[in-house]
């Protein structure tokens, strides 16, 4: 079952930055900067966090991911021009 996902990053080298933003781009929706939404399921999830792992360097990064269930959802507070995606994007490729 997929769950949605807030994921935030900071990072100071500018390559891993963008690799790690690409990566979470292949998996989600960039919401601000350094926050992305992801829908995914668990294998998905542990996917991406591995394939992060590879980039990051531990001693200096850092990547939080929050899980948000059914009622952290409902209850997400929206403040100027910040919306709340109800159905996850997809995406088509033709």
């Amino acid at each position: 079952m997929a769950l949605t996902y807030v994921i935030a990053y900071d990072i100071s080298d500018d390559h891993r930055r963008s690799r790690v933003a690409a990566t979470l781009q292949a998996y989600g929706d960039r919401i601000q900067r350094s926050v992305f939404l992801a829908t995914v399921d668990d294998g998905q999830l542990a996917e991406v966090r591995q394939r992060i792992d590879a980039i990051i360097n531990p001693a200096t990064d850092s990547v939080y991911v929050f899980r948000q269930c059914a009622a952290c959802w409902d209850a997400v507070g929206i403040h100027g021009q910040a919306t709340v995606v109800d159905e996850p994007l997809c995406w088509t490729v033709f």
